[in-house]
């Protein structure tokens, strides 16, 4: 009986001496994975991250019961610091309505961020406004909405289409309610026969 009492005791010591250099590469592996990055520690600005992340959004503005405005955006991201503003990293969708049921306009971009201090909203990427009023698609890659002025413009080439018309030009005016908008500094007109 004392013998099989002894051979336990040595499997139990043998278990022990081979837990012991796993416990010291288990700890090793730990202290040498563990450092700080000072770069990447930079990234994690607390000052930079956003307040607010936003999925599937939609907005709408009225004004005396009426629909003025209609926003939708996949993604929006809420910045307080160091200046606030908002993004709209997947792009932005806005309905511009004419005081009742019917939508006058659209604008539609895959970037767009408004400075909401200044009351700017910059729209980037593949901007496209349609004017249902008068039928004209304008093409243009920047588009600003200065909500203060009440104005919308773009210093950018604008390539409008109407039908079978084609119209290009080195800028976009409207005001916020898309009652005038117009193309800037007109370069020319086409009309194309199919």
């Amino acid at each position: 009986m004392s013998f099989n009492n002894h051979s336990h005791i040595k499997k139990g010591r043998r278990r022990a001496s081979n837990t012991l250099p796993c416990f010291v590469l288990v700890c090793l592996v730990a202290f040498c994975s563990c450092r700080n990055d000072i770069e990447k520690a930079r990234f994690f600005d607390p000052k930079e991250l956003p307040q607010q992340s936003l999925d599937s959004v939609r907005v709408v503005r009225s004004l005396n019961g009426k629909k003025q405005m209609l926003m939708t955006a996949p993604q929006v991201i809420i910045y307080d610091k160091p200046e606030k503003k908002t993004v709209y990293p997947q792009g932005i969708r806005m309905q511009i309505f004419d005081g009742g049921k019917r939508c006058a306009a659209s604008i539609k971009a895959d970037y767009a961020y408004s400075l909401d201090e200044k009351k700017i909203v910059e729209a980037r990427r593949n901007v496209v406004v349609i004017d249902y009023r008068s039928g004209d698609t304008s093409y243009l890659n920047s588009l600003v909405w200065n909500s203060a002025e009440h104005r919308i413009f773009s210093d950018d080439t604008v390539k409008s289409v109407n039908g079978k018309r084609i119209t290009y030009g080195d800028g976009f005016e409207s005001d916020d309610e898309f009652t005038t908008p117009h193309i800037v500094r007109q370069r020319g007109t086409m009309t194309i026969d199919e």
